[in-house]
């Protein structure tokens, strides 16, 4: 296993030096630049652009802007942001707490619901519970994100009324009322409409995935053997059928695991969240070169390390699986 893992760590080398090399040739090549909030303003001149596109660097051929950036994200520091002047490190470390609390509520919260009702739904086939569960899955997968959000500010804040203070029932956005922190109840106040609208798709795709991967295995030998046997359901259920109906479920978690980081560009905005997601927007709408290829970059690093893990634990839940 530890060849196997430090083997894969070393093929990630190229794989993301190469994905650097596109993303930045991307952003370069992209229409507009970090200049073009200056290019309309008739106070600033032609020589007050040129200087300060040789301050930022950008008057130098591409491949010397990418070694320069190269060397300097090897050492650790991904720059300083065009706009905000401020360094690209410290603005990751502000708005990744955020993002992590948030993505952590939603993805708990996710598998708490989705892999009970997947596995009921799946037992339970055809029934009320499990039409249901259908219907609400594909309208789930259907609804557009960003809309569901916005239908949850409407009725939640905009309609709906608290009892007891008489304000809106739940905060349209922010991630407190209080700009210094609330309490934790107030946090856990804000955070409940982005948590629903970032748990929607998730739910939706799990549980339809995982009823289809419980009813391929509640039909295989081993189940059915262990039934033979005289063991309680509940037993054959948990044991034998759901630990391998899991596997399959492991990569979407695994794929869907970097959003800790990246966060939800969606969610994040509608609801005025100040985490990774948000920031990433903001960035790309500026096009803050520094801030987006330390985003990006970090977000594939972490893609790749997740589908390490998942395979990983494939060797756990499955002992047939092994790694040379």
């Amino acid at each position: 296993m530890a060849n196997y893992i430090l083997r894969r760590l070393i093929q990630a080398v190229p794989l993301l030096l190469l994905i650097s090399i596109i993303i930045f040739a991307l952003l370069r090549l992209t229409p507009g630049g970090p200049l073009a909030r200056f290019e309309n303003d008739p106070t600033i001149s032609q020589q007050d652009l040129n200087r300060i596109r040789a301050q930022m660097g950008l008057d130098d051929p591409l491949p010397v802007q990418y070694g320069r950036w190269l060397i300097a994200t090897l050492q650790g520091d991904f720059g300083e942001s065009y706009t905000a002047r401020r360094p690209v490190i410290e603005m990751i470390a502000e708005r990744l707490p955020n993002t992590l609390r948030l993505m952590s509520v939603a993805f708990v919260t996710t598998l708490v619901i989705a892999v009970p009702v997947g596995v009921i739904s799946a037992v339970k086939k055809y029934s009320w519970f499990d039409h249901i569960v259908t219907t609400v899955a594909f309208a789930g997968q259907s609804v557009p994100i960003f809309w569901f959000g916005l239908i949850l500010i409407l009725v939640f804040y905009s309609t709906l009324e608290n009892p007891w203070s008489g304000g809106s029932l739940f905060p349209s956005g922010g991630i407190s009322s209080i700009d210094e922190g609330g309490d934790f109840l107030d946090s856990v106040w804000h955070m409940v409409l982005p948590v629903a609208m970032l748990s929607l798709a998730w739910v939706s795709w799990y549980t339809r995935f995982l009823r289809g991967s419980m009813l391929e295995v509640i039909h295989q030998d081993y189940v059915r053997t262990a039934r033979a046997k005289g063991l309680r359901e509940r037993w054959v259920i948990g044991r034998h059928a759901l630990i391998n109906a899991l596997i399959p479920l492991v990569t979407l978690v695994a794929l869907d695991l970097p959003a800790l980081f990246a966060g939800a560009v969606f969610t994040e905005t509608i609801f005025s969240w100040p985490g990774m997601g948000r920031l990433f927007y903001q960035s790309a709408l500026r096009r803050d070169y520094p801030v987006l290829m330390a985003v990006i970059m970090m977000t594939a690093v972490l893609i790749i390390l997740s589908n390490l893990i998942a395979d990983i634990v494939y060797g756990y839940l499955d002992p047939r699986i092994r790694y040379d």
